[in-house]
């Protein structure tokens, strides 16, 4: 029996529950003075606070001192695209000389070229690079993570991608969710054919990946100039019959229904919500769907932010994630979403912890498991160096997350 206790933790703070909270309770935190954490085999057995410990130190594999710190739950990463071949560097030139989207698109450029080097790329290959993002996540303080495919659409690329987030779930301390996309573009050969497509994913390509349990959650680019809202719907259906959570990249660019058809199929979360109109948030609302906000992506491509000052007043369960990938958000820092959280968002720090860690846990299926300290639940924790979650929030550009906990070992 592994056991583990941290002392002196100046500030315990951490949503409460095992479910998705919105509205008032999206800013309720517990916070607990003087505190300690006992840990035996991976597991929160008890939290004391006020100088009380939680455990003799006396019998202890590990003591960890925090010196005063704060520690909160290890931050869930709720949307990636982490894997991919090659990078997009090679595009600021030419946005710098005013091309835009559809003009690197155009090209040849784009996500076309990500599709191009993702197909040549071996499969060692994305293991190990995705390796080294993993890694540099959990020195952030990610200690679970989604990851999506939907850089290969086609079925062998797919699933290249998604053996190597199994095998990286196997070997590496992070724990990943796996979401399937195989509808994230319309490549130029299916222009015109997207229902032929849709009909492609559904009859060969989904039935392929439950039956290998590959993924857990399956998406879909429910924007205008990729897949429609009626065609989005007839994917999903069939995605829930065969067993997939529903996940929906919604109203980046064009409100086109996505978020209304997330919250009539009470998707687990719609996804990017830049251009949400209040329909759609009110189809959130009554859906019960969490909504996955994405600022990074929005400061990366100078777009508008989503009202998610409006979505908690709504009571729609927000979280916050990184959208890390090679075109739209080159950053996989879920600090400094935090941080885009309080000066763009306007939301309170209380609301912004609940927002990376338990809000995205329950969008994965993790919040039984993750994103609070509790009692009985796995000990994925952090230890920052800040008093407060108000300095998480204050300070950017610099990683205070001092150690992270996984499963009560230290990595």
């Amino acid at each position: 029996m592994a056991t583990l206790l941290i002392k002196n933790i100046g500030c315990l703070q951490t949503p409460v529950g095992s479910f998705a909270h919105g509205g008032a309770s999206q800013g309720e935190n517990l916070k607990l003075y003087d505190a300690s954490v006992y840990i035996e085999d991976g597991i929160i057995r008890k939290i004391s606070a006020d100088g009380a410990l939680a455990h003799s130190e006396d019998d202890v594999d590990t003591v960890v001192d925090a010196e005063g710190r704060l520690v909160t739950p290890g931050l869930v990463e709720g949307h990636t695209h982490l894997v991919f071949g090659g990078y997009r560097q090679n595009e600021i030139p030419l946005k710098l000389k005013g091309a835009g989207y559809l003009d690197i698109l155009r090209a040849g450029g784009g996500i076309l070229d990500t599709v191009r080097k993702t197909r040549e790329a071996t499969f060692q290959e994305l293991y190990d690079k995705t390796e080294g993002f993993l890694d540099e996540m959990m020195g952030l303080g990610v200690t679970t993570a989604e990851a999506k495919s939907g850089y290969g659409i086609d079925l062998e690329t797919e699933v290249k991608l998604l053996e190597v987030l199994k095998k990286l779930n196997e070997d590496h301390p992070m724990d990943i969710v796996s979401t399937f996309m195989p509808a994230h573009v319309v490549l130029p050969e299916w222009k015109g054919r997207e229902a032929e497509f849709i009909k492609l994913c559904i009859d060969e390509m989904m039935p392929y990946v439950k039956e290998r349990n590959l993924a857990e959650y399956i998406d879909i680019f429910t924007e205008d100039s990729v897949f429609d809202k009626e065609q989005s719907r007839i994917y999903l259906e069939e995605a829930r019959k065969l067993g997939f959570g529903l996940k929906i990249h919604a109203d980046e660019i064009e409100s086109i229904g996505g978020s209304v058809l997330a919250g009539e199929m009470k998707a687990a979360s719609a996804e990017h919500l830049i251009v949400i109109n209040e329909e759609g948030m009110q189809s959130l609302a009554k859906g019960g769907t969490v909504a996955m906000l994405l600022p990074a992506t929005s400061f990366y491509l100078g777009a508008t932010f989503a009202p998610a000052r409006r979505m908690v007043e709504l009571g729609i369960p927000v979280a916050m994630a990184s959208d890390f990938n090679p075109g739209s958000c080159p950053s996989l820092n879920l600090q400094f979403v935090m941080n885009l959280g309080y000066l763009k968002y306007r939301l309170t720090p209380e609301e912004i912890l609940t927002a990376v860690t338990i809000n995205p846990a329950c969008a994965i299926g993790r919040g039984h498991l993750v994103g609070t300290l509790e009692e009985g639940k796995q000990a994925d924790l952090v230890i920052w160096d800040a008093p407060n979650v108000e300095m998480l929030c204050y300070r950017f550009g610099s990683n205070l997350a001092l150690q992270t906990i996984k499963k009560g070992i230290l990595v």
